[in-house]
């Protein structure tokens, strides 16, 4: 049997081309137990790749491969010594391409510099120590670095080893990039490093098999390494696609990710197809001379324990009067914003209020709501003192006790507005209160107010996770492909608008509209990768205005990076991922017109 343990998704942004539950389907197929899922410097997928795991009766093993520093320098030859050396990317662009033809630019940063002495290190989670270790450990390289960009310190591996195992990687593992420079002596100080940073029973030495004379060259190192140091062989495919006939959409992100055309890119892709979920049967053939290697997937996999089912997040305590509780103080606030609400109203009114705000109190104490509750009610009782309007609205305007908190301004009691569709025990879902806030700088005031109060780690705004839609698609594509200017406009002008809305609307349909021949296989291939490439996710973004915010640190819950407005920290989840661990968001919603108010 085997259990495939390094594999990444397309949440890898341009690095691998599968969605995390196609991979979890083919694992299913291959009656594959588990399978690990090691994202490029972070857990983007991982909720979606559990959920799918859940789904599909296997065991989802989650971890990430993180960019690291060079422990330290390594006496290079001075041929080796040049592949080390940082270097500046040539932009392919500058020039012609063929025929002549202008090749359209993609955007970058210029400035950015490439080490080829940093390397990639694949941690996996054995447990919840591991997973907060893990998120702690990203989020340190994140927020340093600009957005992108970024690799760990030796030291703080150090600092957040406990709980993770680590293996020694593919062709940017610190196994291979010691080998390329500084040969074996270089390798074994290398994994002699690692073990005293995780524990000798925490390295496994990792093989991979896809048909390259210089893997192979590296796999008989690393065998010999792993022998001497009395370590355990381990065979994964390090995965980048779930089948083989991905492996197109790959190269393309290749050409992209480094700013070139597919008859440019050279060796930079891959020359092969060997990159997608094999089944255990294909894995014991290619690895019949190292059974022992395919037999350490298995106990690996078994001491993987934890799951995002274990993930702790807590919704923070407010804080109360000594000798109160956050229910009685809610109650308190209810009660006074009641008697402010109800007044003046006839007793019948006021006898309805009254038994509806406590039929909600009991049942917000039954789901231990109180604190979030209170924390609505906080941010509206700064706005109020800021002299910043604020409104909640959605179906908590179906609430008596949102209404007494002063959070909305419809009447739930006198309309007769049904208070299930707000919160219900049933339901079994969060509840849901979007505040709006005029745009702009009273907004963002809002915003840093609770920053500031819960620190820069126990708030941080949900994010966007940017995805391919038909203008993003027909471009990038295009440019993959090296079309023409003239060729791309006439492309993109027929695809731009494309959505599919019944079977006389297929993007075909589309091209052969515009003059486009799909018998061309030129045209044939990039139709194929425009379909392939939609709803692949491209990049994080940030949601218009999802809070998140954690008892304690929410950088154990899940990474933290940069968005690209300042002051701004996101989670690596959007909002539908944070819904589906459990997290619980505040909307804070901008809107123009309130600002001219």
């Amino acid at each position: 049997m085997y259990v495939e343990l390094h594999s990444r998704s397309a949440f890898s942004f341009l690095e691998g081309s599968s969605l995390p539950e196609d991979m979890a389907a083919v694992c299913a197929k291959f009656n594959m137990p588990a399978m690990a899922l090691l994202d490029t410097n972070g857990v983007y997928g991982a909720p979606r790749f559990h959920l799918a795991a859940q789904k599909a009766k296997i065991k989802a093993h989650i971890g990430a491969e993180i960019a690291c520093k060079p422990f330290e320098s390594v006496i290079l030859s001075e041929a080796n010594a040049l592949r080390s050396e940082v270097f500046e990317p040539k932009d392919p662009y500058g020039r012609q391409f063929e025929q002549g033809t202008e090749i359209p630019r993609f955007p970058r940063n210029d400035k950015k510099r490439i080490s080829r002495e940093s390397f990639r290190l694949p941690l996996l989670i054995s447990s919840r120590t591991g997973y907060q270790n893990l998120c702690r450990l990203i989020t340190k390289m994140k927020l340093r670095a600009q957005k992108g960009e970024g690799a760990v310190l030796r030291e703080e591996l150090e600092e957040h080893a406990d709980g993770l195992i680590c293996l020694t990687g593919g062709d940017d593992g610190p196994l291979a990039t010691a080998l390329q420079q500084g040969g074996m002596e270089a390798a074994r100080k290398q994994i002699e490093q690692l073990i005293a940073l995780f524990g000798r029973k925490n390295i496994y030495v990792e093989l991979q098999r896809h048909f390259h004379r210089e893997e192979e060259s590296r796999n008989r190192g690393a065998i010999n390494i792993a022998h001497s140091l009395n370590l355990p062989l381990l065979v994964t495919n390090g995965v980048n696609y779930a089948t083989e006939k991905d492996r197109e959409l790959c190269d393309a992100f290749t050409a992209i990710r480094h700013h070139r055309t597919l008859s440019t890119a050279g060796r930079l892709l891959s020359c092969n197809s060997e990159r997608h979920l094999k089944s255990p049967q294909e894995m014991q053939q290619l690895f019949a001379d190292l059974p022992e290697a395919l037999a350490n997937t298995l106990e690996l996999s078994s001491r993987l324990e934890f799951t995002l089912d274990k993930l702790g997040y807590e919704f923070p305590r407010y804080p109360v009067p000594e000798g109160g509780s956050m229910n009685s103080f809610l109650r308190d606030r209810a009660w006074e914003g009641f008697h402010e609400r109800y007044g003046r109203k006839s007793q019948d009114k006021q006898t309805s209020a009254r038994l509806q705000i406590e039929k909600e109190l009991k049942l917000i104490e039954k789901l231990n709501l109180a604190g979030y509750f209170l924390i609505v009610w906080d941010i509206v009782r700064y706005c109020s003192e800021q002299k910043i309007l604020v409104q909640g609205r959605g179906s908590a305007a179906n609430s008596a006790v949102c209404y007494s908190l002063g959070i909305t301004a419809v009447d739930a009691v006198g309309m007769e507005l049904l208070f299930e569709r707000f919160l219900s025990e049933e339901r079994g879902e969060w509840p849901d209160i979007d505040l709006d806030l005029p745009s702009g700088d009273e907004r963002e005031k809002v915003i840093q107010y609770l920053y500031k109060k819960y620190g820069e780690r126990g708030a941080a705004m949900t994010a966007n996770v940017i995805t391919y839609r038909n203008r993003s698609a027909a471009r990038e594509m295009g440019k993959a492909l090296g079309f023409d200017p003239e060729t791309l406009a006439k492309i993109f002008a027929a695809v731009a608008t494309w959505e599919f809305r019944d079977e006389n609307d297929a993007l075909d349909r589309r091209f052969r509209d515009a003059g486009l021949d799909l018998n061309h296989p030129r045209l044939r291939k990039y139709y194929e990768l425009c379909l392939a490439v939609q709803d692949m996710p491209r990049h994080l973004g940030q949601h218009s205005g999802g809070m998140v915010i954690c008892q304690g640190q929410l950088d154990s819950v899940v990474p933290l990076e940069p968005a690209s407005m300042p002051g701004r920290v996101v989670v690596q989840w959007d909002k539908e991922d944070c819904a589906d661990m459990g997290i619980i968001k505040v909307d804070l919603l901008g809107l123009g017109m309130m600002a001219v108010l």
